[in-house]
């Protein structure tokens, strides 16, 4: 390897701990370190990276840092780059999901913890004012929005996202016809693969076919559902951290009941307080699941390592799948414009999440009155999420 990759390496890694925030802050502390300081890369080559990560499905920061890295030095350093910037948060989040289910019944864990889960809510409704804010622009787009909220609503199916998701980018994307790209569109799926394409999606199918056929009572059962149930999120959800908490607790808590509420918000008020992807949450979901179903610390390690590889690959492969013909890709406006719909129906999930998780807190008024001052703090102050996280532990450990 040369020298610059082994730079390049060093200053990933410093990146990984020093990257608070989600991926707003990420892409700001990218332009500083990677483009004004280093010069990996250009800073219109950056921002196409994050707009080509907006438009692809899965963890946006760790999608355009890979893509970073495959302009500096290759697959191989993508590659590694990828190890080094989801290793450290996923592993810290399956300790913590072997630490709490060791101690969750000794009671204190739930005292500490009691601040921090209506807070974790709040930062649920600080990212899903921020979503509508940002991209309920135009009557359709709230129309998407309510849509999506009233069906899930009403399904709370995990089957329901990707129709949604579908639907919305085909409805945003018909609203402007651009014949003259016609041409363009067909060379440049002239050059995709069609042996890549099947492999991708022959994964999905591949283990959603073993998770069915697989019975039930095999201990190969769950974790194989769990790798579909994770691999196939990581193909929907677009927007990144922020869209994954929705479509996680439909799925994981109200669906499937894989594990409660209480310990679904305590594993994502930990993340937050964590540097590096907020995709790493689903190393503490694997882990909890797992640990639920009897499967001892072995299993959780194994929850973990699946919910991890199966939730980022779909985006990694995707990333360095298309990067190669970006150029040709972001010239099509009907991509571009179908990203306005995904965008609204993202925020209808969000929507859901909130609501669905204010419900256990009943008649706890204390609890919502901590959910909006989390709020408040987050929206009108310049206080971080990690800062309120430490607050909330602060208060639970005094209290």
């Amino acid at each position: 390897m040369k020298k610059r990759d082994f730079l390049f390496m060093r200053d990933v890694v410093l990146y990984t701990f020093s990257a608070f925030g989600g991926p707003q802050a990420h892409i700001g502390i990218l332009l500083r370190e990677f483009v004004e300081k280093r010069r990996y890369v250009t800073e219109e080559e950056l921002m196409e990276l994050n707009a080509l990560a907006q438009v692809l499905p899965g963890p946006s920061s760790t999608q355009t840092l890979v893509g970073i890295a495959w302009k500096v030095g290759g697959l191989r350093l993508a590659i590694i780059t990828f190890l080094i910037w989801v290793l450290p948060s996923a592993t810290i989040m399956c300790l913590a999901a072997i630490s709490y289910k060791m101690f969750a019944n000794r009671g204190r864990v739930a005292e500490v913890l009691r601040f921090i889960q209506p807070m974790a809510v709040g930062i649920v409704a600080y990212a899903t004012y921020t979503f509508a804010h940002k991209f309920l622009k135009t009557r359709v787009s709230t129309m998407l929005a309510i849509g999506s909220l009233i069906v899930t609503l009403i399904l709370q199916n995990p089957y329901a996202f990707p129709i949604l998701i579908l639907l919305g980018g085909i409805i945003s994307s018909a609203l402007e016809a651009h014949p003259q790209e016609s041409e363009l569109r067909v060379k440049l799926f002239s050059n995709v693969n069609p042996n890549k394409v099947a492999y991708f999606i022959g994964i999905l199918l591949a283990f959603a076919a073993l998770g069915a056929i697989i019975n039930r009572t095999s201990p190969f059962s769950l974790p194989i559902r769990l790798f579909e149930n994770f691999y196939r999120n990581g193909i929907i959800i677009f927007g990144g951290g922020q869209v994954l908490v929705p479509l996680m607790y439909t799925e994981f808590v109200e669906v499937k009941h894989y594990l409660s509420s209480s310990e679904f918000l305590s594993g994502y008020a930990l993340q937050q307080a964590l540097p590096g992807p907020t995709f790493s949450f689903t190393s503490f979901l694997g882990g909890v699941t797992l640990g639920n179903q009897g499967y001892g610390v072995g299993g959780q390690i194994i929850g973990s390592i699946i919910a991890v590889i199966g939730i980022n690959m779909p985006g990694f492969i995707l990333i360095l799948f298309i990067v190669p013909f970006w150029n040709d890709l972001k010239k099509i406006t009907r991509i571009k414009n179908s990203l306005s719909g995904i965008n609204a129906v993202a925020v209808g999930f969000m929507a859901t999440a909130l609501i669905l998780l204010t419900r256990p807190f009943g008649l706890n008024w204390m609890a919502y009155l901590i959910m909006i001052c989390t709020f408040l703090l987050l929206n009108f102050t310049k206080i971080k999420t990690p800062v309120v996280i430490v607050i909330g532990v602060i208060l639970g450990l005094i209290f």
